[in-house]
C-alpha cells in the first residue's frame, strides 16, 4: 500500500508471468508440456532476462530417462501455445525439490534463471522452430542483448 492507500498488484506466487505485454498463466503452459511429453513433474515460471520488458518463460522438466523429445516437444508447442506463452528456456533435471506437502517448489529455480555458471542441468533456448543446447556462446549474446 502507499501513502494515499492504493494498493497496486505486484506477483501472485508465480502463478503468472508477464512476456511481451501478455500475461502468461504458468499453469496452463505446464499443462500443456505434461500432455506432449507426458512427464509427471513439470513446472513453468518467468525469468529475467537483461534489457527485457517482463519475464521470459522458462519450464524445468524432470526427465530421469532421458527420453524427452525436444523436436517433437517443440512441434507441439508451436501449436498448442500462442508465441508469447512459449517457453523460451527448458531445464531438463532429474528432480524438482517438494514441499513436506509434495507441491513442487519453483522460487529456487526461478531465482537460478537460465544462468549456465549457476545450473549444472542442460537447458535448452528456444532458437528458430527448436530448442538448441544453451552453451557459453549463445549465453553471452542472450546476456548482451
Amino acid at each position: 500500500m502507499d501513502e494515499l492507500g492504493y494498493f497496486y498488484f505486484k506477483d501472485r506466487c508465480g502463478d503468472t508471468f508477464r512476456w511481451k505485454g501478455e500475461n502468461v498463466s504458468t499453469t496452463e503452459v505446464e499443462s500443456v508440456i505434461t500432455s506432449i511429453t507426458q512427464l509427471e513433474d513439470c513446472i513453468v515460471y518467468g525469468v529475467l532476462i537483461p534489457n527485457t520488458d517482463g519475464k521470459a518463460g522458462m519450464a524445468a522438466i524432470v526427465d530421469r530417462n532421458n527420453c524427452l523429445d525436444l523436436e517433437s516437444l517443440s512441434a507441439n508447442i508451436q501449436i498448442k501455445l500462442p508465441a508469447y506463452a512459449r517457453p523460451l528456456f527448458l531445464r531438463l533435471t532429474k528432480e524438482i525439490e517438494k514441499t513436506e506437502t509434495h507441491k513442487m517448489k519453483k522460487l529456487h529455480m526461478q531465482e537460478a534463471g537460465f544462468d549456465i555458471d549457476r545450473i549444472s542441468d542442460p537447458i535448452y533456448f528456444y532458437q528458430g522452430e527448436n530448442y538448441v543446447l544453451l552453451q557459453k556462446p549463445l549465453y553471452n549474446q542472450i546476456l548482451a542483448g
